[in-house]
């Protein structure tokens, strides 16, 4: 088996170096979703501006869910070659790039291919950092993983709630819709800058903790189980972001109100995620824990759906509990299964592309449900069967054994 130091040069870094580190993760963990939520966001107004057509607003909208499972695969091999700090700050530029391309003006007609290219280079850029950021947790944050894990995570929400909160604004300011996506690339090059430093202090012992000898995680049972959790997570978690504001809508709420509502339930997935990681590391076994986030996200997505309006504060509210939870438990339990962080990084490629690249199905099933029913009502079923499937495997994932490396 390969081993390797917990971080750089030094196995044990000063506190200073620590706080830094754990600094860098959550505000790049900050900009991982802004893609998806802040082009949602100005939809309309990019729509009215541009001649969008459906298919190409549909296509936008589901790319990149699809993308983060399409380059997933591609980390473990580009983290063994150059390093898992290293992939990360390269896809930061990456994405950095991504997002100025789908923001650049174009004349009438062909703002769809540079929406459409910018989008795929950012969504190939967030699939490289999604898959290495628990190798780094584990490699790095060995003895505080819980803490980072739903550190970590419960930025990605906050990533989600800025950008569906924030572009809207910043389009009502500068009144331009490219101006208003493209100002999200700042973050991202500011977070580019800040791992220069973390650069420089891992540039000599990266790769040894990325090494492929041993057990290929596609032999073990419970990688499978973990990779079958995160699609059905993933199957209630982006079409969350997408269609659960038109699921109230539908349901008579006014769009001020649902934008105030589904805002609550992702301030509340963010609580999930954070506490979620934090006691999954105090339990030898998880699997009720992991059993509780599945039945809150998918009983609380059938409830917003079908449940009593006036309580629809609580639907969504158990709802955005319940998959922060589950998002987070998901992604912890790569660190906690698995052995050596060169481990982790391998069954995250696995978990994250297969889980991403069928879980994002979940969007458009919905959507096409509607498209022929004209109702998010028989979309309730979806949501009961990936509940159930969650649990199932949560509870499988869960259980006190490891993927050795």
């Amino acid at each position: 088996m390969t081993t390797s130091p917990a971080s750089g040069p030094s196995s044990r870094p000063s506190a200073v170096s620590w706080i830094y580190l754990a600094l860098c993760v959550v505000f790049v963990s900050l900009n991982l979703r802004t893609l998806f939520s802040s082009f949602s966001a100005i939809l309309p107004e990019i729509v009215a501006a541009t001649g969008l057509p459906a298919w190409g607003a549909t296509l936008l909208t589901t790319v990149p869910a699809t993308l983060l499972g399409v380059f997933a695969p591609l980390a473990p091999v580009l983290a063994r070659r150059f390093g898992t700090w290293q992939v990360l700050a390269g896809a930061l530029v990456l994405l950095t790039l991504g997002l100025v391309l789908r923001s650049v003006p174009v004349p009438d007609g062909g703002a769809l291919l540079t929406l459409l290219a910018g989008t795929v280079v950012s969504g190939a850029a967030i699939a490289l950092a999604n898959v290495v950021l628990p190798s780094i947790v584990k490699q790095d944050f060995a003895e505080h993983q819980g803490l980072m894990s739903g550190l970590y995570t419960t930025a990605i929400c906050g990533s989600a709630a800025f950008g569906a909160g924030l572009t809207f604004p910043v389009y009502q300011a500068v009144g331009d819709w490219n101006l208003a996506l493209g100002i999200w690339a700042v973050p991202v090059a500011v977070a580019a800058a800040l791992l220069i430093p973390v650069l420089l202090r891992h540039r000599s012992s990266a790769r040894v903790s990325t090494s492929t000898t041993g057990r290929s995680p596609l032999t073990s049972p419970v990688a499978w189980h973990i990779t079958a959790l995160m699609v059905c997570q993933a199957m209630t978690s982006f079409t969350c972001f997408a269609w659960l504001a038109p699921i109230l809508r539908e349901r008579g709420i006014d769009g001020g109100p649902a934008g105030g509502i589904v805002a609550f339930s992702i301030v509340l997935q963010m609580a999930g995620s954070l506490l979620g990681p934090v006691w999954a590391t105090r339990l030898r076994s998880q699997s009720w824990l992991n059993v509780a986030a599945a039945v809150l996200t998918g009983g609380g997505f059938i409830l917003a759906i079908h449940g009593p309006l006036s309580g629809i504060w609580w639907w969504t509210g158990i709802l955005g509990v319940g998959q922060g939870a589950l998002t987070a438990l998901a992604l912890t339990m790569i660190t906690l299964r698995s052995t050596t962080p060169h481990m982790a990084i391998r069954v995250s490629g696995m978990m994250q592309g297969l889980g991403y690249g069928l879980g994002s199905a979940g969007t458009f099933i919905t959507g096409q449900i509607f498209a022929t029913t004209g109702s998010f009502g028989p979309a309730a079923w979806l949501f009961a069967a990936s509940g159930l499937g969650a649990a199932a495997f949560g509870w499988l994932a869960g259980r006190d054994r490891t993927i050795a490396g």
